[in-house]
């Protein structure tokens, strides 16, 4: 089902966003085309642990494969941040990660449209598959060029409410 969320603003400065909201179109279609997603997930002794995985968006969140310590990880303490690769675009993602291994459809549509996105053929996803379900996303445009006419930094930051 494809996700709907709710476009407000993030916290912060009284007449700071001065800019229209942001539509969920333009951070889905950055969530799509993005080649690299930086998963951000906790140690078992609370320290931040990062690394960037490839993946795809599809319509109901995140899914990327990992043989790295973030799936050890996200098993133990599922809260995880998405961010993508770009400071002036931003698109983030704050929600659950849990393993999808063991769901055929899951499994499925995620080759499917893995295989077409890196021009790979892969039969079965190499390491542990996850899903990320957003609970909270936020982006904003640096670029004062770049959206809506002038806007400048911080003016477009939205918040999309999954909830």
């Amino acid at each position: 089902m494809p996700l709907t969320p709710t476009a407000g603003r993030p916290i912060g400065p009284q007449g700071y966003f001065t800019a229209r909201p942001i539509p969920w179109a333009w951070a889905e279609r950055r969530l799509t085309r993005s080649h690299n997603y930086w998963v951000a997930s906790t140690t078992a002794t609370g320290r931040p642990h990062s690394r960037p995985v490839w993946g795809v968006w599809l319509e109901d969140g995140l899914y990327f494969d990992t043989g790295s310590r973030i799936g050890s990880h996200l098993d133990e303490r599922p809260e995880v941040t998405v961010h993508l690769e770009s400071g002036d675009e931003v698109v983030i993602i704050e929600g659950t990660a849990r393993q999808v291994n063991d769901e055929p459809d899951a499994v499925s549509r995620f080759l499917q449209a893995y295989n077409a996105k890196y021009a790979i053929q892969l039969t079965a996803p190499p390491g542990a598959l996850f899903h990320v379900t957003p609970r909270l996303a936020f982006g904003w445009v640096s670029d004062p060029e770049g959206y809506d006419g002038g806007a400048i930094y911080g003016s477009t930051g939205t918040r999309w409410d999954f909830t």
